[in-house]
Formats: C-alpha cells, sequence, structure tokens
C-alpha cells in the first residue's frame, strides 16, 4: 500500500528536504506540496492524501487552522504537525484540532517515515523525546479537569490506569504489550477500549488527560 503524503510548509528548503525523504521510500508517494494553508487545503481537497506533514507557522492560515479545516473535510487526511522548540504553546491547540501527532522539524528521516506509517495506520504519534516536555506544559497551562473528565478518570480500573500512564509515556502497542506481558493484538484492542471510554478520539488526546489529571505519575 502506497501513502499518499502531502507536504505543507512555507519554507522551500524543508519542503525540498521533506519531499526527497518520502521519494527514498517505496511505500511513500508526495502527492502535492504547499507553501501556505489556503493552498494546503486546497490540495487536500483535490488530492485526498492520507497524511498531511503541516507546519504551524505558515501565513495567511496558519497550521491550527489548517488543521482544523482538513480534519472537516469529506475525506479528511491524517494530519502530522510539524514544531520547533520554543512553539510547545501551540500543541495543545494542535491536539484539539483534529492532529494525530507532532513532531520536531529536526526529526531524523528514518524516525519521520516510521511517524507517517504509524499515524496512516490510524495511531497516533507519541515520541517518547519529545511528549514528556509538552505535555507536562500543556499539564501546567491548562485548566483544570471538568466534572464529566474527572468522573470518566474515577471509574477507570486500575489496570485502566496503568494502560492510561504507559500511553502518557508515550510507548507504543508493541512496547506496552512488552511492559504488561500481552501480545500486541490485546494492547491494541484494549487501547481502543480504553480511548472510547475516556472520549478520547487518539492517544495524543489521552495522553493530554493524563497530563492534566497528574495520572502520569
Amino acid at each position: 500500500m502506497v501513502i499518499n503524503v502531502l507536504v505543507a510548509d512555507d519554507s522551500e528548503i524543508v519542503r525540498r528536504g521533506l519531499y526527497d525523504v518520502f521519494a527514498s521510500a517505496e511505500d511513500m508517494h508526495v502527492v502535492a506540496q504547499a507553501w501556505d494553508g489556503h493552498s494546503a487545503l486546497e490540495a487536500a481537497r483535490q488530492f485526498s492524501p492520507d497524511v498531511a506533514l503541516v507546519d504551524i507557522r505558515m501565513p495567511g492560515m496558519d497550521g491550527l487552522a489548517t488543521t482544523r479545516q482538513m480534519r472537516a473535510l469529506p475525506v479528511p487526511p491524517r494530519v502530522l504537525v510539524l514544531t520547533m522548540f520554543g512553539e510547545d504553546e501551540y500543541v495543545d491547540e494542535a491536539i484539539r484540532a483534529g492532529a494525530s501527532g507532532f513532531l520536531l522539524k529536526d526529526t531524523a528521516p528514518d524516525e519521520l517515515l516510521s511517524a507517517v506509517r504509524r499515524i496512516a495506520r490510524g495511531q497516533a504519534l507519541l515520541d517518547p523525546a519529545v511528549t514528556p516536555r509538552i505535555m507536562q506544559q500543556l499539564a501546567e497551562h491548562s485548566s483544570r479537569l471538568t466534572p464529566a473528565e474527572q468522573q470518566v478518570l474515577d471509574a477507570l480500573g486500575d489496570r485502566e490506569r496503568r494502560l492510561l500512564r504507559l500511553i502518557a509515556r508515550g510507548l507504543s502497542n508493541a512496547a506496552i504489550g512488552a511492559e504488561l506481558h500481552l501480545t500486541e493484538g490485546t494492547v491494541k484492542g484494549q487501547v481502543s477500549r480504553l480511548l472510547a471510554k475516556l472520549g478520547a478520539d487518539n492517544r495524543v488526546q489521552a495522553a493530554r488527560l493524563a497530563y492534566r489529571s497528574g495520572l502520569d505519575r
């Protein structure tokens, strides 16, 4: 299966670099490149990519608004937000806008390709090297849990709480399986049920909830 990718960044150098990375992978194809939010949204409408890499800071319409509008399309792409150190304050909005994950722009090519494959499969990207720092800042600046959120967390059993902590650490299903001595397939089913119980669209939103509640500790 070939993964169709849209690259949206206002820097031509960054776009070229990303294009070269994806061109090196036999299972990926860049269907379009965009230099701002409006051109990215139009490309998403026209080409229906599987995954869109969207820079947070773009002229005209920024990456947050672009993500939100992309996710509202009849055939929405999964969005991977590109960020830089110092832009953590935007990540919370990106998650709420429907992004499936985020990566630093200096991520190694192999890690970038792996991230796109994971997101194309419907997973959310939680990079263990980046997520704890960002999520902790989100927890410090986010509002308190709503009564409904607290009620849902209070209803979790011990195993569900442990699973949520591992998700918040950014572990993959395989890594969680090794930690809990379970098969990857079993973990996948448990994660799906936990997300449904939390009312979370993906693992990033679940991790955000864990950090806001202090459950990660």
